[in-house]
């Protein structure tokens, strides 16, 4: 008989990460185990505060259930919809399982350690030489895709910024995105895209709050910069309010979360729709341990994705889990050679 269980874990970063939501110091995980006969498959829910619809008590509550009665959830997965954490950790647990409990959960060219995967190079909110130094830092490694949170600074700081990138050599061969979380006001929103426009960004996430159909689907009409939703998939789970969103707002990209958006099966359908209507996607991590970017890579993979990937890198955390990821240059990769320990 499949057993279940789990544990928190609570991850320490190794500096201060600022987000559009505050300072993170530390960051606490929950593993998800599902063992029978000397297999052991692992998923991780990883639930952020102030932007997950599920409480850590809620996460809690449902693990436990799941605990209490594996099979019936493994059975009917739809039960989680609403906590896409919790489903993205029951989903790959049983994949992980389902593979031998190996934590190859999607076998590809990935795992066999043949292919890499690009990735985005991620600048971490901070003053205006803080993250000039990161630039610097990330460039030096080979990142040609840059990623720049907007909103921390003065709007005018962040032009400099941008300028900045433009006038180290680089040219516009590099790609810079952006990421305004909801930032900007609406009626300040479409002067402000204008003037990144001269900067070549490819483009820019959310910049209004989300819940905003009605003027985001303006702005992105409108928007001179193409607009990747992001928070404004954050608890549509149903396949006709997916649909609504896509057909309403009609934005150029969606950027998907497993962790957030519905879990992998959430994010099959998000992609299966804005494909149908000439939406493109990338996906990115949440913060995961390396359990869950793990999966999310695996799975990224197997989507043949045609542009930069979000994929965390595993290098965030003092205390994360030993994985055979491995970044190169801009690039994720699998070591087969390695294995994972789990703490």
């Amino acid at each position: 008989m499949i057993k279940a269980s789990f544990k928190k874990y609570n991850l320490h970063f190794k500096r201060p990460v600022g987000t559009s939501r505050g300072v993170y110091q530390n960051r606490t995980v929950w593993y998800l185990y599902l063992e029978e006969n000397g297999i052991t498959g692992i998923g991780e829910c990883a639930p952020l505060p102030g932007l997950s619809r599920e409480t850590p008590q809620q996460v809690e509550n449902f693990l436990r259930e799941i605990a209490a009665a594996p099979k019936v959830f493994i059975a009917e997965p739809e039960r989680l919809r609403e906590l896409p954490s919790v489903r993205f950790a029951l989903e790959t647990a049983w994949l992980d399982f389902q593979q031998g409990g190996k934590q190859i959960l999607f076998p590809s060219e990935f795992t066999a350690g043949q292919q890499g995967i690009p990735v985005n190079g991620l600048i971490w909110m901070g003053s205006l030489q803080d993250q000039e130094a990161q630039i610097h830092e990330k460039l030096e490694a080979g990142f040609r895709c840059i990623k720049l949170k907007i909103g921390s600074l003065h709007f005018e700081e962040e032009l400099k910024l941008l300028e900045m990138i433009r006038a180290l050599g680089c040219s516009y061969a590099l790609t810079l995105r952006a990421d305004a979380n909801g930032a900007f006001k609406p009626e300040e929103a479409l002067s402000k895209l204008e003037s990144l426009a001269g900067y070549e960004i490819h483009s820019i996430e959310q910049p209004i709050a989300a819940g905003n159909r009605q003027q985001m689907a303006r702005l992105c009409n409108e928007t001179p910069v193409p607009i990747a939703l992001d928070e404004e998939l954050i608890g549509v789970n149903s396949r006709e309010d997916k649909e609504e969103l896509l057909e309403t707002v009609r934005p150029q990209y969606i950027v998907l979360k497993p962790s957030l958006h519905g879990g992998v099966a959430g994010c099959d359908e998000w992609i299966e729709l804005a494909e149908k209507r000439s939406i493109g996607w990338w996906i990115t991590s949440y913060l995961e341990s390396n359990i869950g970017l793990n999966a999310i890579a695996q799975w990224a993979f197997t989507k043949q994705p045609e542009t930069y990937q979000g994929l965390g890198t595993g290098q965030l955390f003092t205390n994360n889990i030993d994985s055979p990821l491995e970044l190169r240059g801009e690039q994720l990769w699998y070591n087969p050679g390695k294995g994972f320990k789990v703490k």
